[in-house]
């Protein structure tokens, strides 16, 4: 029928400039989407269509730039689709979120976060939609699709508390009726790039603490998760709009070519970027080069060393976890475990099996019984074969898994590969995906250096009962990463600690302890209450002194030079 009716339609066929290319485009017009199924009716509950627009500066415009297919990669198909933003597209969120900033940054900051505080309360109410929203797009499991909906509600908490708490300091003066302080100012529009394994979280770990400092936020999610982006923003945008304030959270999916127009922009103060560490390198020069700050999460490498003395079925626990979670796509995986030679060959058997038994609830993520759901697409497949053949060609030795799972979906085998030196280059290459090696130490003071020779430096972990190595493990000659935890999973972390790691991770933090600073400038303020003009360091600067009666004048003046 539809052969027929193109040999019948010569102008149409003109128009799209092949019968392919008809084929293509009345099948994807035919084809329907999960947004249009009952079954999957909490995207409508979301605001979702079958397409929708991938910009918002204060309006929602449908971009200029194309459209992207969401996939759902449990099954291969598509979900919706949407319009991603052209460098045009992106200039009108530009301009929108700096004039936003002009009137956002007056307001005192308690009301910026009974905003945020909003923002909050209506994630509440779509937790569950937006939950499994995350879980169909990025393929992780419903538990961790709500899970990371959560965490943007908990960090929305506590900002709200921040916007009351956030001070400089006073610090004593050496001059007599003298004061310094110390005042934290906001930047202007912060930008944030996310990655797709937390395309919720993330953003909401940068945006509720650079609002509430008095930022205006830019959004580019990832292309592969552009349901999620248009979402969350949709949510807040709609808290915005309730309370008449100007677009001060704006959203452009896009491309390439977007993310390198917003490094490049110098109304961008901060760039937030969530990603590879290839290009977060890149980033990070750029932003340099025009002295903006960047604010930089990227690999990890993440090890669990297994001390002699470890609770062990705490250890398997969080080793389980720990490798397989998210299959195998957190920033924060388990890579490597390090084992003490004594329990080597038992916890390796015991997780093995574990890992068996995890084969019965393989499925799709909105499922309730499912543990463990796909990779993300088809490179992460490919990422995930061209890895474990590497690996193999070493001399690796495939304890369990190894295999792409044949049903519909980017579904593959979390696997176990031991037999390998620890430092291998494909055990110091960071691979995304459901891959941990597994290796045999002596002690461990060789545990933690093998710990601490990966580039990357995120997050790591120490099971032990023994208080001696538990403080070797955090001091100076423990590990260099920036989260270092003890007796439980390096996978995850809390909202009341700074996040982010050292090397090549980059150096950021965000979400608790003082990581809102990198979202403020820091300025430093002398006030001189007395009715004279002591200068520092006891200096006099009076041209009708001479050298002879002042004969340190030269010394203190040297002195003060800095």
């Amino acid at each position: 029928m539809l052969a027929a009716l193109l040999h019948r339609a010569p102008k149409l066929t003109h128009a799209f400039g092949s019968q392919a290319a008809i084929a293509t485009g009345f099948a994807r017009t035919m084809a329907t989407y999960l947004v249009e199924e009952d079954s999957y009716s909490f995207l409508k509950d979301l605001g979702l269509s079958r397409v929708n627009n991938g910009v918002y500066d204060g309006a929602w415009v449908a971009g200029k730039a194309g459209t992207v297919q969401s996939i759902d990669p449990a099954s291969g198909r598509v979900i919706a689709e949407v319009t991603t933003g052209s460098v045009q597209d992106l200039e009108r969120c530009l301009t929108a979120g700096t004039a936003a900033y002009q009137e956002w940054k007056k307001m005192p900051a308690p009301y910026r976060g009974e905003i945020v505080r909003q923002i909050g309360e209506e994630l509440r109410k779509y937790r569950e939609p937006l939950g499994k929203l995350v879980a169909l797009e990025m393929g992780k499991i419903l538990p961790e699709g709500v899970g990371e909906v959560q965490e943007f509600v908990d960090i929305c908490d506590y900002a709200v508390g921040l916007s009351r708490m956030v001070g400089g300091a006073i610090f004593p003066s050496e001059r007599p009726q003298h004061t310094i302080l110390e005042k934290w100012n906001p930047l202007g529009l912060v930008g944030v790039i996310s990655a797709f394994n937390f395309p919720c979280a993330v953003f909401g770990w940068n945006a509720a603490i650079a609002l509430t400092i008095g930022n205006t936020v830019l959004w580019k999610g990832a292309p592969s998760t552009s349901l999620v982006s248009v979402a969350t923003t949709k949510i807040v945008a709609d808290v915005i709009k309730r309370n008449n304030l100007p677009p001060v959270v704006t959203l452009c999916q896009g491309g390439d070519e977007i993310g390198k127009q917003m490094v490049k922009d110098e109304r961008v103060k901060l760039m937030s970027f969530t990603g590879s560490t290839a290009v977060g390198r890149t980033v990070g020069v750029e932003m340099q080069r025009r002295f903006g700050r960047c604010l930089l999460e990227l690999g990890g490498n993440n090890a669990l060393i297994i001390n002699d003395d470890a609770p062990q079925d705490m250890a398997l626990d969080a080793a389980f976890f720990g490798c397989i979670g998210t299959a195998g796509q957190r920033c924060t995986t388990t890579r490597r475990l390090i084992i003490h030679e004594k329990l080597y060959d038992g916890f390796v058997q015991k997780l093995v099996k574990r890992y068996t038994n995890l084969m019965q609830r393989v499925g799709h993520p909105l499922d309730q019984a499912t543990l463990y759901g796909p990779v993300h697409n088809q490179q992460a497949v490919e990422n995930y074969k061209q890895t474990i053949q590497e690996a193999v060609s070493l001399g690796g030795k495939i304890e369990c898994g190894g295999k792409i799972i044949q049903r519909p979906g980017f579904f593959v085998e979390p696997t176990i590969i031991s037999n390998l030196p620890h430092d291998a280059p494909v055990v110091k290459r960071e691979t995304f995906a459901p891959i941990v090696y597994v290796f045999r130490a002596k002690n461990l003071t060789e545990a933690i250096g093998w710990n601490n020779e990966v580039d990357q430096g995120l997050s790591s972990a120490l099971f032990t009962s023994n208080v001696q190595s538990a403080f070797q493990w955090i001091g100076e000659n423990g590990s260099d990463c920036g989260i270092v935890n003890i007796n439980t999973s390096p996978s995850g972390a809390e909202i009341g600690g700074a996040f982010g790691g050292e090397k090549h991770t980059g150096g950021g933090r965000e979400s608790g302890s003082d990581a809102w600073k990198q979202y403020a400038r820091r300025s430093t303020i002398t006030v001189n209450h007395s009715a004279d003009l002591p200068l520092a360091q006891g200096i006099v600067f009076d041209s009708t002194y001479s050298r002879e009666l002042n004969p340190n004048f030269s010394t203190s003046f040297s002195r003060s030079s800095r």
